[in-house]
């Protein structure tokens, strides 16, 4: 007899966890189902952005995360970028995050991935609706009108026991053997999948959906060492926590060494042969080319991936949802991998709950392949794929050899405009299905940072004359932020949302006080902190707003 529930989240990594985490806060019965007894402690997914901590605010675990960083408090997350080695005169370290920090509510973290799923496993277990089955996995799928069945066989964790590194971030990594199955079976049936199995998912699979975008057809290395003598040599640096060489014989793929443990321990990604191995290949050769300087390492592992930009073509089939790497995979560049695999559980966690309690229609489930799987589809060519052709075209038209004068003029330039980025990184969802976009809105991840309140957009803090920022008053539901709003207008808004059922949250206020900075003294917000509807006035039909946002009509 197959076990119910609610919902069946395959794949236990952070992106799993955090799914099932979002969707027992909103009362849902869900099963998160993961074939590793423990994290893998591969040091990867480490720069969190200031949204991805705001994520944290709300599961009611930031303070535990920032507890759980092994670096320093207050040690800078920077970065620094040398030309050809890191013991170049020519370099530069542009500002980061810090940019766009008033936008957002909290400050960006730092911290290994697998510290992350820690803190976001022990929350989990506060849920007596969350059922976490770790050292199991999904072998088949089956799903009709009635809801989707999911069979799971119990494995013997090999990754774990063994001591193997798992490195599921990237498509085409050699990990033969990594697990194997008991026999022991078990049926699970629920009314939704969520696929958060990593880049070969086999959700993904199941689904028969298929995956594009740019293959540089180049094998890399990722090395895991401890080394003390590469910390002082970098000391010539301000403090970073991560360092590029850009050598243009590699075609603008970059040699990186990122900080673990300030000091002590490190990981390094950079190109090599397609016939390297761990046996074969010089990696202590290439640390030293990328440092420009001789240095002790003691390696703690080796492997390979291939780099290459994958998103899949659409994100859901029927009950079947898929996010996180299951739903696009890229290289490590630019911390887009995990921050968006969380932004991908903020989306659907609340839209999967809201059709379950009623609230919510199938329009509002489509909206989230529609809304996320456009944005990393920019993110990925537009922003990865793309950067790393016009680091190859820039270092093939400048070089101190050929002028230095001009290379440096222009290398400056280069470091000032982020390195990479010529458009402003900010996803919205202004083409959204489920909001009250501009006529000729998309959903893309390029956009602007501002205060006013734009249908579509993640909606900026402000204060509230209470000494509270707005972020803090926010419900689960959809919250109406009411400035100095006409009579009648809430009470409008309050009676369609009891109507139909939607949790409902109303904040009051003046219309002063950076509040004006909205540009609205009417603003509906979303359970993802994304701004819905803003006007002056009272819509004619109040009760129209919430069907289209909810999904209903």
């Amino acid at each position: 007899m197959a076990e119910r529930h609610q919902v069946i989240v395959v794949g236990g990594g952070p992106v799993g966890v955090a799914m099932g985490l979002d969707l027992g806060m909103r009362g849902v019965d869900v099963v998160v189902v993961g074939r590793h007894l423990l994290p893998q402690r591969i040091p990867k997914g480490q720069n969190l952005s200031q949204r991805t901590l705001e994520h944290f605010y709300f599961w009611g675990i930031e303070d535990e995360l920032r507890a759980a960083r092994v670096m320093p408090k207050g040690y800078p997350i920077g970065g620094v970028t040398a030309y050809k080695n890191l013991n170049s005169e020519y370099w530069w370290a542009p500002p980061g995050r810090e940019q766009v920090r008033r936008y957002y509510y909290v400050e960006n973290e730092r911290l290994p991935q697998y510290l992350t799923e820690e803190v976001l496993r022990k929350r989990a277990e506060d849920f007596p609706n969350i059922t976490l089955l770790y050292g199991w996995t999904a072998q088949n799928i089956e799903q009709d009108e009635g809801g989707v069945r999911v069979t799971i066989e119990e494995t013997e964790d090999a990754a774990q026991k063994g001591g193997r590194y798992s490195w599921e971030g990237f498509l085409d990594i050699d990990d033969a053997g990594r697990e194997t199955v008991t026999g022991t079976a078990r049926v699970l049936e629920a009314d939704y999948v969520v696929g958060c199995d990593g880049a070969r998912s086999m959700v993904r699979g199941w689904m028969g959906v298929g995956a594009n975008g740019s293959d540089f057809d180049q094998k890399m290395c990722l090395a895991v060492f401890r080394s003390t003598e590469l910390h002082d040599h970098l000391s010539r640096f301000p403090e970073s926590t991560t360092f590029r060489a850009m050598d243009p014989e590699l075609n603008g793929y970059w040699m990186f060494f990122g900080r673990v443990e300030v000091g002590t321990s490190w990981f390094f990604h950079a190109p090599v042969p397609e016939d390297a191995t761990p046996e074969n290949y010089d990696f202590q050769g290439l640390l030293e080319k990328a440092a420009g300087v001789p240095f002790k390492a003691d390696f703690d592992h080796v492997g390979f991936w291939n780099l290459r930009v994958s998103v899949a073509d659409q994100y859901q089939v029927g009950r079947v949802f898929i996010a996180g790497d299951a739903a696009h995979s890229h290289p490590p560049y630019g911390g887009f991998g995990l921050n968006n695999g969380l932004e991908d559980v903020a989306n659907l966690g609340w839209k999967i709950a809201a059709r379950l309690q009623g609230w919510g229609g199938d329009t509002l489930l489509e909206s989230y392949s529609d809304e996320r799987r456009q944005v990393f589809w920019e993110t990925g060519e537009d922003y990865i794929a793309a950067g790393i052709r016009r680091d190859a075209k820039f270092f093939e038209t400048y070089s101190p050899e050929k002028d230095e004068e001009e290379f440096k003029t222009e290398f400056a330039k280069l470091g000032a405009e982020g390195g990479r980025r010529t458009t402003v990184y900010e996803p919205n969802f202004e083409g959204s299905q489920v909001v009250f976009g501009p006529p000729d809105g998309v959903n893309s991840a390029h956009g602007s940072h501002s205060f006013k309140a734009r249908p579509g957009h993640h909606l900026p803090p402000q204060p509230l004359s209470s000494g509270k920022e707005v972020h803090e008053e926010y419900g689960l539901g959809f919250t109406l932020l009411a400035f100095d709003a006409p009579a009648g207008s809430v009470a409008a808004f309050s009676e369609a949302a009891e109507s139909l059922g939607v949790p409902f949250t109303v904040v009051e206020d003046t219309y002063e006080g950076g509040r004006e900075n909205y540009e609205a003294r009417l603003v509906l917000v979303r359970p993802d902190q994304y701004c819905v509807w803003a006007e002056d006035e009272a819509p004619a039909d109040a009760a129209a707003v919430l069907k289209k946002v909810c999904g209903l009509g």
